[in-house]
């Protein structure tokens, strides 16, 4: 348990997600668990208090569910509570509302938003439903955490049916600019509704800054002062925390996982079948923020730029499967098997294949593997909340003779600054020349760049990132 919270606090998550995975047939239904930080850091904090998750099941409500549930939460010793949603809510909510308006938004892309009222009807009854299930559950002094930009209006539904308890958000991507954000025909609304929390927490003090400075546009009567992680907004009596609160990982399953025999083993196979002296690492969720085209385009210039490295560098590009049913996802998909056709059908040699390209889930386990075996990774999003695949990598890199590429337009660039080699992911001739600087980094420079990674990753790992939330939320 955090240190801030009491042994008789009670804690409730709220998530767009329960930390399960189910697959139901006829009525019966079998849950197994969802790996994940998030649920590594608050699954003991509920196990400790009692506590509830409460989220939807990732499918439309049937016959079933319940009983899973329960099931799982006898295994866990927290309570599992599901928010069942129709298939038109998930459509216009999940796919709707958050993938065709928020997320885009958020991460400032070149997409066009669709801003259809149908999607914003739809995410304000399904933020509803997710109140009155919190509500109805936990005690009257239980704290309530929030999570992501599925859930901005729970706290403003929980406060208009009466339920007054603490509460808390945690935003996980960015926050847009103000002249981004502004787009949003609902922007003073969300903000007004977030504001209905007791505290927000952001990703970075960018994010943070970004946020204030939205609210101070769009709400002149509400005022921020303070300095340092934590600032405070007045809204008439009320007093509403904003921080900064990085996110990060269990440093240490990683590094005990890495350093396990089994993972070795595979790690050498891997290393094997991949016969270029050097390798380099991309593994990304199917996702236009990746910016995968960019760096398959950068690939491109290096061998170009670079004709001596054929046949000694090469990348190993894993896509795993996201989002299939939005139509510009499966564009995205065919725009990254054409561009890594072009560029094996130009650069192979009998012997040699410069893009081995994958599109599949991968097991933790192989994940580790392919983070020990690859001497370069390319973490390159155009834009990202954080990016755990970059921290992950350093924890896992048991020799600390691997290097970094980094956006520096990821979250974690401003922890990851002093190790990382930061590249704009908008410049195909920069990430180009920072790939090579990678390859031709002598060992020494690899291991200092890679140990002042590790060690702040280490002393800021995930369970920190819960104290210092909790820390922030009970501090008077």
């Amino acid at each position: 348990m955090p240190k801030a919270i009491g042994e008789d606090q009670g804690v409730i998550v709220v998530s767009n997600r329960l930390p399960v995975s189910l697959e139901c047939d006829g009525g019966i239904c079998h849950s197994s668990p969802v790996s994940g930080g998030l649920v590594t850091a608050l699954s003991p904090v509920l196990t400790a208090s009692k506590g509830v998750w409460i989220g939807w099941a990732g499918a439309p409500d049937v016959e079933g569910v319940d009983a899973a549930l329960r099931l799982f939460s006898e295994d866990t010793g927290y309570t599992l509570r599901q928010v069942g949603l129709t298939s038109e809510q998930i459509e216009n909510f999940y796919f709707g509302f958050t993938n065709q308006i928020i997320w885009p938004l958020f991460h400032a892309s070149n997409f066009e938003c669709n801003f259809n009222p149908e999607y914003w009807r739809a995410y304000l009854d399904v933020n509803a439903l997710f109140a009155f299930r919190t509500v109805e559950s936990g005690d009257e002094d239980d704290y309530v955490w929030v999570h992501d930009y599925h859930l901005m209006h729970v706290a403003k539904y929980m406060r208009e049916a009466g339920d007054c308890r603490r509460t808390g958000f945690f935003l996980h991507i960015p926050f847009p600019s103000v002249d981004c954000f502004k787009r949003l025909p609902w922007r003073a609304e969300l903000l007004e509704a977030l504001l209905e929390y007791d505290q927000i927490g952001l990703q970075t003090m960018h994010d943070r800054r970004n946020f204030i400075r939205a609210v101070s546009a769009l709400l002149p009567h509400v005022t921020v002062s303070g300095r340092g992680q934590v600032v405070r907004a007045k809204i008439g009596s009320r007093t509403v925390k904003i921080g900064a609160f990085p996110i990060s990982i269990d440093y240490k399953k990683f590094y005990k996982t890495a350093r396990s025999a089994s993972v070795r083993k595979s790690a050498q196979q891997v290393h094997k079948a991949l016969p270029s002296s050097q390798v380099i690492l991309g593994i990304d969720r199917l996702d236009y923020t990746k910016g995968i085209p960019h760096r398959l385009r950068a690939m491109h210039q290096l061998l170009t730029d670079h004709p001596e490295i054929q046949g000694k560098l090469s990348l190993l590009q894993v896509v795993v499967p996201s989002r299939a049913a939005i139509p510009m996802y499966a564009e995205l998909k065919k725009e990254i098997e054409r561009l890594v056709g072009q560029i094996n059908g130009e650069f192979s040699v009998p012997g040699y294949v410069p893009i081995h390209y994958q599109y599949r889930n991968l097991s933790f386990d192989e994940l580790i593997a392919y983070y020990r075996a690859c001497s370069i990774a390319l973490v390159t999003p155009l834009r990202d909340g954080m990016n755990l695949v970059a921290k992950e990598y350093c924890a896992a890199n048991v020799e600390r003779t691997g290097v970094l590429v980094l956006s520096e337009f990821a979250g974690a660039a401003a922890q990851l600054r002093n190790g990382a080699i930061l590249v704009n992911p908008f410049d195909v001739e920069g990430v180009a020349a920072a790939i090579h600087q990678a390859y031709t980094m002598e060992k020494k420079m690899r291991q200092r760049r890679m140990d002042r990674m590790r060690e702040s990753i280490r002393k800021n790992d995930i369970f920190k990132w819960v104290d210092s939330f909790f820390a922030s939320a009970f501090a008077k």
